[in-house]
């Protein structure tokens, strides 16, 4: 993607799609399901898409696009887990060097995971893989992260 106002155009553009899939439709796996689809038909240069929800103390795998993914992902552990636990975006250049990294797709090098806080509750993450080093940066990580926003005003959590 060319430039920074080229980028955040694109975003712009990507939650109006998304507002669009969701503000009629409150229900969540229904709309978590779509906008798994709208990141991977949209982003570039990604691989997996999707979402993992929080059950009992762990994540469990939810709507997603992509190869098929780990199903259970313990709090604290890899990209996600590590995200989730520590209540923030976590940006990866090279998952290879991430701490504890889960390897679900070798082909995945890079890698963002936005926390799903409703209400001050911890409710899952979304997970962004890509086979690039270094694909996403702090403007993808505020435009996700305001993609989310879409889904946590839109949905019945």
């Amino acid at each position: 993607m060319a430039g920074k106002a080229q980028k955040k155009s694109f975003y712009e553009e990507l939650n109006k799609k998304l507002y669009s899939l969701v503000s009629e439709e409150r229900d969540l796996i229904a709309n978590l399901a779509n906008a798994a689809a709208l990141l991977f038909n949209e982003l570039e240069r990604i691989n997996w898409a999707g979402f993992y929800l929080l059950k009992e103390d762990e994540l469990v795998l939810g709507p997603f696009q992509g190869k098929p993914a780990c199903v259970r992902i313990p709090l604290e552990k890899g990209v996600c887990g590590t995200a989730a636990a520590k209540r923030e975006t976590i940006v990866v250049e090279d998952v290879h060097q991430f701490p504890g990294h889960i390897a679900c797709d070798a082909a995945s090098n890079s890698e963002i995971v936005i926390p799903i806080i409703v209400n001050g509750v911890l409710k899952g993450v979304l997970d962004i893989d890509s086979p690039e080093y270094a694909r996403f940066d702090q403007d993808d990580k505020e435009s996700l992260e305001a993609f989310l926003n879409v889904l946590k005003t839109n949905c019945r959590w």
